[in-house]
């Protein structure tokens, strides 16, 4: 199985039945696979608003869930997870990355910068983390005081085969 395709199996486990998005990332495909529908805005700082309403609009009984892509993408979507996170709404951000040999200066690394606006921020760096990982954002998300949860997949992690019995 590839990454991004259990990353969506995740979210599609965990209730999730869209995911705002702009303009492109791996889940996007591969949620829409799994019977989870993209809500795609005009620009980032609107997708995460959208996730950010659903979960005020469930009163934090759900989870809003928004992909963007690598680079300027979620240095767009910086605002409104600030907002996020000082409003202690609990969102799901799945940004794209760069390849992991790519991860250097001057490609920017969302984790790095996130931390700061993100209850926990984290980058997957092999698909066969991917359960791991997924399952440490959303009790992140469940527990303590509630704000958002930042999970960044590397494109070469999301197109990485994994055998998901080991």
């Amino acid at each position: 199985m590839k990454g991004n395709t259990a990353v969506a199996k995740i979210l599609k486990m965990e209730g999730v039945e869209f995911i705002s998005c702009f303009p492109f990332n791996a889940i996007i495909e591969a949620g829409a696979e799994e019977g989870i529908r993209p809500i795609k805005a005009r620009t980032e700082r609107v997708v995460v608003n959208i996730a950010d309403g659903f979960t005020r609009a469930s009163n934090g009984r759900r989870t809003g869930v928004c992909a963007v892509q690598l680079g300027p993408g979620i240095e767009n979507a910086f605002p409104g997870i600030a907002q996020a996170f000082s409003d202690s709404v609990p969102i799901l951000v799945l940004p794209g990355g760069y390849g992991r040999r790519r991860l250097v200066p001057p490609n920017f690394i969302a984790v790095q910068s996130y931390r700061d606006i993100t209850k926990w921020a984290d980058l997957i760096n092999f698909a066969d983390r991917v359960p791991e990982l997924m399952r440490r954002a959303f009790t992140y998300l469940r527990t303590g005081r509630p704000g958002p949860v930042m999970l960044e997949l590397p494109a070469d992690v999301a197109d990485e085969e994994f055998d998901i019995n080991r």
